[in-house]
Parts: C-alpha cells; sequence; structure tokens
C-alpha cells in the first residue's frame, strides 16, 4: 500500500545535485518501485480554496525562482496528470466538508518537480498537485490530510506534503553549503521529538512552544505541508525519520514518513 511523506524541497538547485539527502530520495523512491499515483501538496503554491489540478495531459514544467544556472531552467519534469483520480482526491475533500476547486491550467512548480526529479526520474508516475493555504491553523492543515488518508491506506498512492521545516532566506548563508546553525537543529529536534510521541497538542502550539519557531518559519507556508502529510497517517501513527540534513547553516532538507 501506500504512505505519506514529508519531504523538504530545499534549494531548487537540490533538481540537480548529486548530495547524500537527494540519494536517499532517489532510494526511497526505488523502495516505493511504481505507485498508482502522487499526490502532492506544495508550498509554492499558495491558494485560499484548496485547488488541486485536474489534467490526463502532460503538465508544464514551472521555474518559479531567479538567479540559478541555465542549466536549471532547462530541466524539464513531463509528468502527467490524471483526472480519475483528480476527481476522487475532490470527492474525499468534499465529503469531509473541504471546499475544494479543480484546475486545468497549472503545471508542476520547483515544490513538486525538484524532489520529483529525484524519486521518480522517468516522470511515470501520474501526478496530482494540491495547493496549500497559509492562512489555516496546523489542526485544519491536519484534518485536510486526513481526509485523503484512505488513498495511502488502501491504494498504492504516496502522499506528499512539500515545504522546508526551517526555511528563513534572512538566515541562510550561500557561502557555507554544509553547515548547521545550532538554533535551526533545535527547532527540528523539538518537531522530531513531538512527532515521534505523535504530540499533535504541542504541534499544533509549535508558534508558542517550539524554539526557535519565529527563526525558524517566519513565512509558515513551507512548514504547514508537514501537517498535510501527518494528518494523512493518523491512523498508523508510525512515524520514521528517514532524512536529516542542512545547508547554508538553516535550510533543512528532511524526509519523514507517516
Amino acid at each position: 500500500m501506500g504512505a505519506s511523506y514529508f519531504i523538504g524541497h530545499g534549494s531548487p538547485m537540490l533538481a540537480l545535485q548529486d548530495i547524500p539527502y537527494t540519494q536517499d530520495i532517489r532510494r526511497l523512491g526505488e523502495q516505493l518501485g511504481k505507485p498508482e499515483a502522487v499526490i502532492l501538496f506544495s508550498a509554492h503554491w499558495e491558494k485560499r480554496e484548496q485547488s488541486l489540478t485536474y489534467t490526463d495531459t502532460t503538465y508544464e514544467t514551472i521555474y518559479d525562482f531567479g538567479g540559478f544556472p541555465d542549466a536549471l531552467f532547462r530541466v524539464k519534469y513531463p509528468a502527467v496528470g490524471s483526472k480519475a483520480i483528480a476527481e476522487e482526491v475532490h470527492a474525499l475533500l468534499e465529503s469531509a466538508g473541504i471546499s475544494a476547486q479543480y484546475d486545468s491550467t497549472r503545471g508542476l512548480d520547483h515544490g513538486a518537480w525538484v524532489i520529483l526529479r529525484h524519486l521518480f526520474p522517468e516522470a511515470d508516475i501520474p501526478v496530482i498537485a494540491l495547493s496549500v493555504n497559509p492562512l489555516l491553523p496546523p489542526a485544519q492543515q491536519y484534518s485536510i490530510g486526513q481526509a485523503l488518508a484512505v488513498l495511502a491506506e488502501k491504494r498504492n498512492i504516496v502522499i506528499i506534503g512539500s515545504g522546508a521545516t526551517v526555511h528563513n532566506f534572512r538566515k541562510l548563508d550561500l557561502r557555507e553549503p554544509d553547515r548547521v546553525d545550532s538554533w535551526a537543529k533545535e527547532f527540528d529536534d523539538w518537531m522530531i521529538q513531538h512527532i515521534q510521541s505523535w504530540d499533535t497538542t504541542s504541534l499544533f502550539d509549535y508558534e508558542r512552544l517550539a524554539p526557535h519557531a519565529k527563526d525558524a518559519t517566519p513565512d509558515q507556508e513551507h512548514f504547514l505541508p508537514l501537517f498535510l502529510a501527518m494528518g494523512a497517517g493518523d491512523k498508523h501513527r508510525k512515524p520514521e525519520l528517514i532524512h536529516q540534513s542542512y545547508q547554508y547553516r538553516s535550510l533543512s532538507n528532511m524526509i519523514l514518513k507517516f
């Protein structure tokens, strides 16, 4: 059967890098084999109303960034969608009281294809991309994930929340690709501890309780996909930390399985 994951999409340069983190993403893809589909919530698609892609054709590769090498803008990830599975997702959301709308024109942003390029390099798995509403509190994000949990529990479908547990441009140092600041790891270690005990009460109140939360998550849209992925694993409650590392002193690269 499928599973749900939180996967940090880091810098867009991850798409071109062969480092321990991308090697672990590739290993995960090999373990997953060929699932029926991927349902992916991207921090780079912000919408107030829950939206999901609706197409059977090949997605456009969206380059929603600037200032990177030309090679990055030549990367293509020609995955296709699936209207049939999108309709299943839509029905589950609506039955849970979550209003959702189709988007038949949106492509895959780098929150999606940077990860998927390593997970499924052949781009041969149908993808349904979903938006993230950064205005919803963690408990509501979790409930959106819960609404889709049956797809991972009873089908060979992979659900992914794509973002970053620590994401603060003001704290990055591009001259230090392999160092980590202690405050960033302290925040993540607190989070991991409470995930492993499935302490959603503390996690939902992370802004008040977690050390360095303001520095780690000044823009919450990157952190909130964690709760979407966690909600999709609510019935199992057997989390697994697959990877934890950092680039540029505070940008987290993490894989969590729920």
